[in-house]
């Protein structure tokens, strides 16, 4: 079967032409143009992905992606956007989306970000019928359990993201080994976005916010030109 991809965005020309796109690659694709429309199809039909544009008038790109992760959809989320300051991408990041995109792009990076996205979602592990409670992973109060894709920090759960989830397993996996940059945007986002990307520095700002919340003390560390590391307290 196809993977189902649906794209929003209120350009006509961008919609049809990026739906033409990704049918020519063999996917079937669904395009609306607003938010509105984005949230029944999803809510409607399964999708493998969604591409969705921030600025769409009603409800934009960020609060299509902060309701759905609302309701617990973990449908990969690839946000075009016109806007390219940091703070910007952050919030796109922030509200739940798995990859950024600055507008003008080309195909072939659209494309290639896809099949990353839709890669990862994969090779996600199932949940399991008992929760997977004997394969957790523990670094002092933090537990994560791969199988359920749950975290917690002594008796709270963190609410994280599939990408946040996806960094910090991958973290905690490598306990007290500092892993470079381009080998957590290999893992994590399937290619490396170069050195000038702050995608990897955005998330572990976010899952650092989500643990002193909840409070831990601070678990992931910086190496400073080289990457970052997990350590108990």
């Amino acid at each position: 079967m196809p993977l189902r991809v649906l794209v929003a965005d209120d350009d006509r020309a961008i919609r049809e032409s990026l739906a033409r796109a990704l049918e020519l690659e063999g996917y079937e694709v669904a395009a609306v143009a607003d938010g509105v429309e984005a949230l029944t199809c999803v809510r409607r039909d399964a999708f493998d992905a969604l591409v969705v544009d921030v600025m769409m008038p009603g409800v934009d790109g960020l609060a299509v992606c902060r309701v759905l992760r609302a309701e617990d959809d973990r449908t990969p989320v690839l946000m075009l956007t016109a806007r390219v300051e940091t703070p910007d991408r952050v919030a796109g990041l922030d509200a739940g989306a798995d990859d950024y995109l600055p507008k003008p792009f080309e195909l072939d990076e659209l494309l290639a970000r896809l099949r990353a996205l839709l890669r990862r979602a994969a090779y996600a592990p199932e949940e399991t019928a008992d929760g997977g409670a004997g394969s957790r992973l523990t670094v002092g109060a933090l537990a994560v359990d791969p199988a359920a894709r749950r975290a917690w920090w002594s008796d709270e759960e963190l609410r994280l993201s599939k990408t946040e989830f996806d960094l910090l397993e991958l973290l905690v996996r490598n306990e007290g080994i500092v892993l470079d940059h381009g080998t957590v945007y290999d893992r994590i986002w399937g290619y490396d976005f170069g050195a000038d990307s702050k995608n990897l520095a955005v998330y572990v700002g976010y899952l650092r916010r989500k643990l002193a919340a909840a409070g831990a003390p601070p678990l992931i560390h910086t190496v400073r030109g080289v990457g970052y590391a997990v350590r108990r307290p």
